[in-house]
């Protein structure tokens, strides 16, 4: 069976189905890494989120188990991600602290709530010869972009970290999910490629990356088409 279950091409995005071990040997190489791995806290779905309105009440989201959050990926995994790119930023770096070199260039996601059952902050590891930034957004801001993964980041804080790599145009997450990071790269115009082992998460990715294209920043310019040489017959 080949590595690439499934591959779709939507804009400057590229989407594979299949196992990011298997997968990275096959692709090139990459300006940037922009993940969220399983953290291995055993995490992967019986969550119940709640939105509240005046109107509604309450609207209820429950996330299947899947079981992928059981385990940390293998340290080969993280190998290869740093082989293949220039630069990483890894969120749940915490998780793989014995996995990765020391940084001093780590982000941080405080999520303006302290003392809930969940933690109060984020953080990623980072390639990047810089200080500790933190960035302020509160957890809620998640209801924005209709949350369909139980461990989905917000857009706004894949953008924040796509500003911390201003020259990367090719970014690979070999994480995908629910394509969080593809969104946040079409919406700035940059070249994404994803995979993703689950069936489910590579579908509902997909979608969503259409969706973010019929809705483009304001403020971006949309990529250019490739040039294509012309026959000289």
């Amino acid at each position: 069976m080949s590595a690439i279950r499934k591959e779709v091409q939507i804009g400057d995005c590229r989407f594979i189905l299949g196992d990011c071990l298997e997968v990275m040997p096959l692709l090139g190489d990459f300006d940037a890494i922009l993940t969220d791995p399983p953290y291995g806290i055993n995490y992967s779905g019986q969550k119940e989120s709640i939105k509240r309105n005046g109107k509604s009440g309450k609207w209820r989201i429950f996330h299947e188990e899947k079981g992928w959050d059981k385990e940390t990926p293998q340290e080969s995994c993280f190998d290869l991600m740093r082989d293949k790119s220039k630069e990483q930023i890894i969120w749940g770096g915490n998780y793989f602290a014995d996995k990765l070199p020391n940084s001093r260039g780590w982000l941080v996601w405080y999520k303006m709530q302290t003392g809930l059952t969940m933690s109060d902050a984020e953080l990623a590891w980072t390639s990047l010869n810089k200080v500790l930034r933190l960035k302020s957004l509160h957890r809620t801001s998640l209801w924005q972009d209709s949350p369909q993964h139980p461990t989905q980041k917000p857009v706004a804080l894949m953008k924040w970290c796509l500003g911390f790599l201003p020259d990367a145009e090719t970014i690979l997450d070999p994480f995908m999910g629910s394509g969080t990071t593809g969104v946040a790269c079409a919406k700035l115009g940059r070249k994404f490629t994803g995979i993703e082992l689950d069936p489910e998460y590579f579908e509902i990715a997909c979608k969503r990356i259409e969706e973010a294209y019929k809705q483009p920043d304001l403020f971006i310019e949309p990529p250019k088409p490739t040039p294509k040489q012309e026959s000289m017959i």
